[in-house]
């Protein structure tokens, strides 16, 4: 506490502790799941490819990709909120590290969806 000069009263700086990024979390979830969903692209074009896996492997490959695309852009949005600076009594956020992985994963599960995509297409044409 310090005292304000001339005045009875104080000033109390309080320490406000950091907070983890929602977005980077977000990010990170939405990148695993692009993943997971890109596998089901590679698992339905593969396995199912007289039964019309290439169908089933063109409505999950435009899901992963949706989701690629939101946890890159959620990433980056995690990250601009990171690198914001914070004054003394505002509230800090934390989790670059989880930003940075939900973009990598959700770059990845978008790639994957769309190779995954173009196997089960190939496979279904020959």
């Amino acid at each position: 506490m310090e005292s304000v000069p001339g005045t009875p009263f104080g000033v109390v700086h309080l320490d406000v502790a950091p907070v983890t990024s929602g977005l980077a979390i977000g990010a990170l979830v939405a990148g695993i799941a692009s993943v997971l969903v890109s596998l089901l692209v590679i698992c339905f074009g593969v396995a199912f490819v007289n039964e019309g896996g290439a169908w089933a492997s063109g409505a999950f490959a435009a899901l992963g990709l949706l989701a690629g695309v939101a946890a890159v852009v959620t990433g980056l949005l995690g990250q601009r909120q990171i690198r914001r600076p914070a004054e003394p009594a505002a509230v800090r956020f934390t989790g670059r590290g989880l930003a940075v992985a939900g973009i990598s994963c959700g770059a990845a599960g978008a790639l994957l969806s769309l190779l995954g995509l173009g196997l089960a297409l190939l496979l279904a044409l020959m």
